[in-house]
């Protein structure tokens, strides 16, 4: 049985390999596999605040990994942030998030259903305890970001990891790719110079769109952000990941507070006010109790 690893090779990710290791490891899940705890729900809803998880190696619209595992799928996450944007009842979002990242294709039109979403109705993210690359660029989108103590935030770039044919296989067979004339770009070889250079061209245009995005959702400018995403005085150091402090001194993150802290914080905020009919109700209910007491 395949793994995820294997599943999603040779796709452009935005993804910290290292943090994702154990789900990359994991085996791919098979049609006739048991749900764990049954479909994932999407989101939830508590006294007008929505919580929605952000979850796993985050993917396009594998309906599979969404249901076996519960990770989270760009698909599904734009299509419930539209569906919260035009809910009367919901008062606020939280993105509770914990996903090392995942695939590129796709993110953007989830980040923008978040954004989108922000302009609304608020929107908070909480980090509890990884945002890590794409997971980052979901929850730079909202209008603040919490950090949980120990957590992680970062690994803001793009990567590939590309192969070539060297050799034959364990049959003897060599695998030559090959394309038609005029579409050299569909299959770039690693092993030359051009094609290096065209793979190198695509990973640094995504660059550009996550770091607008982030620039965008954060309030940084964006000549800014390269310097403060190196861990050295070379902007090409950028990629790497922050703990909490870290992350709110250079600005990807707002405030450090626990989960307990963040939820009770925020569900009083957006608790559900007595309407002034049921106040003037009750006033005059208790008005008439006193009287009585006082014959």
């Amino acid at each position: 049985m395949p793994t995820i690893r294997e599943t999603l090779a040779a796709q452009p990710v935005a993804l910290s390999e290292e943090l994702a290791s154990v789900q990359l490891a994991q085996e791919a899940p098979e049609g006739e596999a048991t749900a764990l705890g049954g479909d994932a729900e999407r989101y939830v809803v508590t006294r007008g605040v929505a919580v929605v998880p952000v979850r796993g190696l985050l993917t396009p619209n594998s309906a599979m990994l969404e249901r076996y595992l519960g990770w989270t799928t760009y698909f599904g996450l734009e299509e419930t942030m539209d569906h919260l944007a035009a809910s009367e009842d919901v008062s606020a979002v939280v993105l509770d998030v914990d996903s090392p990242g995942g695939l590129v294709t796709g993110l953007e039109a989830a980040a923008e259903a978040i954004a989108r979403c922000a302009a609304v109705k608020p929107v908070h993210a909480l980090v509890a305890p990884l945002a890590a690359s794409a997971a980052y660029w979901l929850a730079s989108q909202a209008r603040d970001i919490t950090v949980t103590p120990g957590s992680l935030v970062g690994s803001i770039g793009v990567a590939l990891i590309a192969s070539a044919p060297v050799q034959p296989d364990i049959m003897g067979m060599q695998t030559i790719p090959m394309v038609s004339s005029h579409a050299r770009a569909k299959r770039p070889d690693v092993s030359t110079e051009e094609g290096r250079a065209e793979l190198q061209r695509w990973l640094d245009e995504s660059e550009v769109r996550f770091h607008a995005a982030v620039a965008r959702g954060r309030g940084i400018a964006e000549a800014d952000l390269p310097e403060r995403l190196s861990v050295s005085a070379d902007t090409a150091w950028g990629g790497g990941v922050y703990a909490p402090d870290d992350a709110v001194s250079r600005g990807l993150a707002d405030t450090v507070e626990t989960r307990a802290a963040f939820y009770a914080r925020i569900l009083a905020a957006y608790a559900p006010r007595p309407s002034a009919r049921r106040t003037a109700s009750f006033t005059a209910r208790a008005a008439a109790a006193a009287a009585l007491a006082a014959s």
